[in-house]
């Protein structure tokens, strides 16, 4: 028996559990998910974690912290599989092997050619821009009238992949309300980039048959393509057409050099995911590389967390091998890549041939095939091409996974660095942390406060916090502190009084960060520390990042809220370093969400012409007498009265749709 002590209604539940398959999920005391699992059947695998005395290894660490079970029955190995990895993604368990989610893939879009022009939207040349297919980069969810191309591992690649349909087959790139207001050809068509539809430079039909040339193009017909190419650049010479030849010359000989520099070119795999694991350092790397329509697009290293945590859980998470290769699922590099495939694929579409760097098993590749409806292969030793591409992915993997050890072992010299400039008391290094505050605006205009955080050695981008900044005199940066500070401390402070008032210690949620830092010098740590002594928190928390002389980097010194003397830490500190890349962060993430701020208040005036009795001409006669949107929103209504076509009442609505 495990020498660890539960409660008598989880082991009635894991005794009682079915010999079926499923899914197991433990949780803590404070309901937070410790690890999510799959079983051929229930009953065995949980109960080996109860049964078992695991000592002081994590396993036991996490045993000791399970106070509730939830358990899934589904049908088979494989929907267990699917759901395991579902619960995975949506509820982060500490010791999974965890990818975080990132942005969705990006994509190439191609719009959909209407036929019959519509009654709006015609440029001056009478050609729709509805009849001229559009090149696009794309993120989002797919319309089905619409082609898509991809996905990209980055937006370089599609950006790439644009530039590719510019130069051979010249589609254009613009939108549809540029399309419509050109007069004249613009700079694209003058490089050769555009065949100017938008003019009437090129007919409906030959445009169609570009746009045709380039989709076989990318779904890897690429030589069907030259040859169409050169059969109508031959007809047009016979037929004395001798431009319209030359024109098409033109774009064989820019698809020739195209498919001259496709060095990794291979025409017998049309889509192929490449993928090779690198483990070192307790770290782990999944290096993902796609080829689409047999062009190589590139790679996107992948990062796991908990990996150790999840390593050791092997153990006693192993099922009976089904079949040769999970004799191999003792590797720490099968148990990411499995895992990668598994989560990674859950909503994206997947190739059907996978060449990987260790063996995967068949129970997740069919569970794969049943998910996407076709049969997915995966090639753990492949030949020729297929060899050169995983070599290529595994060099990177490993020249990734090095740069991130690198990283981290610099950040964490960072950390120790700060902490002991300042004498911080925080023993785990690894807690530490630091929150950091910058107010942005542009002359008093769209005014926003950020708020950073460091903790674990890294920024936490999803801890990220703006804060809009209003009822202060435009410009007025230590009001803005205030305000700021206040909204963000106030909840906390309050909490830890009734904390120390009951006497309990507070919640984790409670907790204030080891330091505050604010951009700024003795007057912006004059404001925090007023507002520190109101809500009756500790000075010694808050220091301010003074520019040094010139305001030259790496001349900044630290201004504290608690009487101790300015310091300067010295141009090479690495706790210096650490504090210029807190602070910038935090600067960055202000600038732009004033900038989205800044442009939502100003295209905000767009909506004028929707204010009933404002249209094109009164507008363009607000616009002209206060300079601008921005003008017109500061106007009284008194003032927007004073314009030529504009009554008091009228005036009225206006002040009142734009406040």
């Amino acid at each position: 028996m495990s020498v660890v002590e539960h409660s008598e209604e989880l082991l009635r539940q894991v005794a009682a559990l079915p010999t079926l398959p499923g899914v197991y999920r433990y949780f803590d005391a404070q309901g937070q998910v410790l690890y999510v699992g799959k079983a051929i059947s229930l009953k065995k695998r949980v109960s080996s974690y109860f049964q078992k005395n695991h000592g002081g290894t994590r396993i036991g660490h996490m045993v000791s912290k399970i106070v509730r079970l939830e358990t899934t029955v589904v049908r088979s190995e494989a929907e267990a599989l699917l759901l395991e990895n579902n619960l995975i993604k949506t509820l982060n368990p500490k010791y999974n092997i965890l990818f975080r989610d990132d942005k969705s893939y990006p994509y190439l879009k191609m719009t959909a050619a209407s036929e019959a022009p519509p009654t709006a939207g015609v440029a001056k040349s009478g050609a729709a821009p509805q009849q001229f297919s559009r090149v696009a980069y794309y993120r989002g969810g797919v319309e089905k009238k619409h082609h898509y191309f991809g996905p990209y591992p980055s937006a370089w690649a599609v950006k790439e992949a644009i530039l590719l349909m510019q130069k051979v087959f010249r589609l254009r790139t613009c939108e549809d309300s540029v399309f419509s207001n050109r007069t004249r050809p613009c700079l694209l068509y003058q490089i050769k980039r555009c065949s100017g539809p938008c003019v009437g430079h090129v007919n409906a039909a030959d445009y169609a048959q570009d746009v045709l040339d380039a989709q076989k193009f990318l779904h890897g017909d690429a030589q069907e393509v030259m040859r169409s190419l050169e059969g109508r650049m031959m007809a047009h010479a016979e037929r004395l057409e001798f431009e319209q030849a030359a024109e098409l010359r033109n774009q064989v000989a820019a698809l020739s050099n195209v498919l001259h520099q496709q060095s990794v070119d291979n025409v017998s795999d049309r889509d192929v995911d490449i993928l090779a694991v690198k483990v070192q350092g307790g770290k782990a790397c999944v290096n993902l590389a796609m080829v689409r329509g047999g062009r190589h697009l590139g790679d996107r290293p992948y990062f796991p967390v908990h990996v150790e945590d999840a390593a050791v859980l092997m153990d006693v998470d192993d099922e009976a091998p089904a079949d040769a290769s999970a004799a191999l699922e003792g590797q720490v590099e099968v148990q990411v890549l499995q895992a990668f495939l598994a989560q990674h694929y859950i909503g994206v579409p997947m190739p059907a041939v996978l060449v990987v760097s260790h063996p995967v098993g068949k129970g997740l590749l069919s569970a794969l095939s049943e998910q996407h409806g076709f049969k997915v292969t995966a090639l753990h030793q492949p030949r020729e091409q297929r060899r050169a591409w995983l070599d290529m992915a595994q060099t990177n993997a490993s020249l990734q996974l090095a740069r991130l050890l690198a990283e981290e072992g610099s950040q964490q010299a960072r950390t120790r660095a700060l902490a002991e400039a300042l004498d911080l008391t925080n023993e785990d290094l690894d807690a530490l942390r630091i929150e950091c505050f910058d107010i942005s605006h542009t002359a008093g205009e769209a005014t926003q406060a950020s708020c950073v955080v460091f903790q674990h050695h890294a920024m936490q981008n999803a801890q990220y916090r703006r804060y809009n900044i209003a009822d202060i005199t435009p410009g007025d940066d230590y009001a803005a502190m205030r305000q700021v500070l206040t909204r963000r401390y106030s909840k906390t402070a309050e909490a830890l009084a009734q904390a120390k008032h009951a006497g309990v210690a507070p919640s984790g949620s409670d907790r204030l960060p080891d330091l505050v830092l604010v951009d700024g010098g003795k007057g912006q740590v004059s404001m925090a520390r007023d507002v520190f002594e109101g809500l009756g928190l500790d000075l010694s928390l808050i220091v301010g990042v003074e520019k040094g002389e010139g305001r030259k980097v790496g001349l900044e010194e630290l201004v504290f809220a608690d009487g101790r003397d300015k310091v300067y830490l010295g141009s090479d500190s690495a706790a210096l370093m650490l504090v210029a890349q807190i602070r910038d962060e935090a600067h960055r993430f202000a600038i732009t969400g004033m900038r989205a701020q800044r442009a939502r208040v100003r295209l905000s005036g767009g909506k004028l012409e929707e204010i009933p009795g404002v249209g094109p001409k009164r507008r363009a006669k607000l616009l002209q007498r206060f300079g601008g949107v921005r003008g017109v929103a500061m106007a009284s209504a008194k003032d927007i009265a004073s314009v030529d076509g504009i009554s008091p009442e009228l005036a009225e609505e206006i002040y009142r749709a734009l406040h």
